[in-house]
């Protein structure tokens, strides 16, 4: 008896042992027919998408520009300051572009104001086009800004002149009203577009160049002027020499090129900031 239980106890555990083993091929077996079968599709799906973007040449081109925006939001994100574009806000160029009497003023004044050629071919570019447009020469107003600034866009005198012409925003308000406000004051180009206009008003006012010249300081009715006239004149002079491709010396010695001559003082008087405004 105890034989025959202990018979029917294994046949029935090889039983077991078979349908487990059975049910692990099926699950196996069902298992790689789905895996091959998923490859399959997936092989299909990338077939079909390569045909189709062949075809399809917009949105090869829109799923390219998709990826390459998401490629640049994680790119942003990880460093969360980038902005590829930036350099449209600068005002600069290659010297190396301008012609051959710009580019020659470019880096004289670059040497004498240290300043950065780069911006400072922009600004000479700005002053040749504008000046061909109101017939002033271009070299006159290089050397405006040159003793107003000394070339730095930010400067700000006590009265509130402010940028590279120096052009007093509080009063001539109106004249940044086209370019979106008075902060334009401090876009450097557009500085030297209302400072061209505020000078063009002083000459017609004055009936010469050097009487607007005096206007534009606020010294019109001084008997002084702090020389700022003949700083003005002389620096035009020399610009002229520059682009004219002249060699620049004043009284026999050769013009140094480290520092920028003495600037006209800024602290306009009342009285004077009163004559500029017209009153």
């Amino acid at each position: 008896m105890t034989a025959q239980i202990h018979t029917g106890f294994k046949a029935g555990l090889h039983r077991v042992r078979r349908s487990l083993a059975n049910v692990a091929n099926d699950i196996a077996q069902g298992f790689f027919e789905i895996t091959h079968n998923s490859f399959a599709m997936l092989g299909l799906a990338v077939a079909f998408l390569a045909i189709m973007l062949t075809a399809r040449p917009d949105l090869r081109e829109a799923g390219e520009s998709r990826l390459m925006t998401l490629l640049l939001e994680r790119q942003e994100a990880a460093y969360s300051f980038i902005e590829l574009d930036a350099v449209e806000r600068a005002t600069a160029l290659n010297p190396k572009d301008l012609p051959k009497e710009q580019a020659a003023v470019t880096h004289w004044l670059s040497r004498k104001y240290s300043v950065a050629p780069e911006p400072v071919g922009a600004l000479v570019a700005a002053a040749y086009e504008i000046g061909e447009k109101v017939k002033l020469e271009p070299t006159l107003i290089l050397a405006i800004m040159a003793i107003e600034s000394g070339f730095n866009p930010f400067a700000q005198s006590p009265v509130g002149a402010q940028g590279l012409m120096q052009v007093m925003t509080g009063i001539h308000h109106d004249k940044y009203r086209h370019f979106g406000g008075k902060l334009a004051a401090f876009d450097p180009v557009t500085n030297l577009r209302v400072g061209v206009k505020v000078l063009q008003e002083c000459i017609t006012r004055a009936g010469s160049l050097e009487g607007g010249l005096r206007y534009y300081v606020g010294a019109a009715h001084l008997e002084e002027d702090g020389g700022y006239v003949a700083k003005v004149m002389a620096e035009h002079a020399r610009l002229r020499l520059v682009a004219q491709g002249k060699p620049t010396t004043t009284n026999g010695t050769a013009i140094p090129v480290s520092a920028p001559p003495e600037a006209a003082p800024k602290d306009k008087s009342p009285d004077q900031v009163a004559l500029l405004n017209g009153s």
